[in-house]
């Protein structure tokens, strides 16, 4: 019940049906984020694309301007010298086969992951465990690659994976309530262009359509898609 209250009080001086533009937007949320903790600023996007086609899937990773605000455990499947290349870059967990038997046994120990081409073929037999978990490394997204040292630290440094569901929408935390509105409006921007840059050839009609933010425990806003670019 007070959960409810709350979220009411939230919700007071938002209009519903309006859209806003992206740094008011940013603004009346950040003036609701009242948890205890600092709050994950999220949005969420939905896309003119039918993700159950092939040719409409929409992912990528975009390494935002002022980082995510959260510190990112990071594991590295590889060996030799790629396996002591992740361990300098600053990877939390690095492995192979030792690695690969544990997240079988239900251990998983990191929130990005990472994996050398060679790897890849013990890396697959954990498409079950890691799969629903969206932790499968995938040379789509620069997760699969030699640059192991890049990889680690762009994924320390703040980069975003983000992937369309089924309904067509896209959602990313792009930083926390503590942010100043003007880094939140240049992370966003800058997950925006790389999802309009993502936009596949199958896409027809309006491509961004719908666009909203929200702090974890405030209400959404919506905002005028096209304050979101550039």
């Amino acid at each position: 019940m007070a959960i409810g209250k709350r979220l009411n009080k939230a919700r007071e001086g938002v209009d519903r049906e309006k859209l806003y533009p992206l740094a008011d937007a940013i603004k009346m949320v950040k003036e609701r984020a009242k948890a205890k903790f600092d709050e994950t600023i999220e949005v969420a996007i939905n896309l003119g694309v039918d993700p159950r086609h092939a040719d409409q899937m929409v992912r990528g990773v975009v390494t935002l301007p002022n980082g995510t605000g959260r510190t990112l455990r990071v594991g590295v499947f590889a060996r030799g010298a790629k396996a002591d290349e992740a361990k300098a870059a600053g990877a939390d967990i690095v492995g192979a086969e030792d690695l690969v038997e544990k997240v079988q046994n239900g251990t998983i120990d990191f929130d990005r992951c990472i994996a050398t081409p060679d790897m890849m073929p013990l890396v697959g037999r954990l498409g079950k465990v890691l799969g629903p978990r969206g932790l499968m490394p995938n040379p789509k997204i620069g997760t699969v690659t030699m640059d192991v040292t890049g990889a680690v630290k762009g994924a320390k440094g703040g980069s975003v994976e983000f992937r369309v569901e089924k309904a067509g929408i896209l959602q990313a935390g792009v930083g926390k309530a503590s942010f100043s509105e003007e880094k939140l409006v240049e992370n966003i921007k800058a997950l925006a262009d790389a999802v309009a840059k993502a936009k596949p050839a199958g896409s027809k009609g309006t491509y961004i359509q719908r666009v909203a933010v929200s702090s974890t425990m405030g209400p959404g806003v919506k905002v005028e898609p096209g304050t979101i670019l550039g």
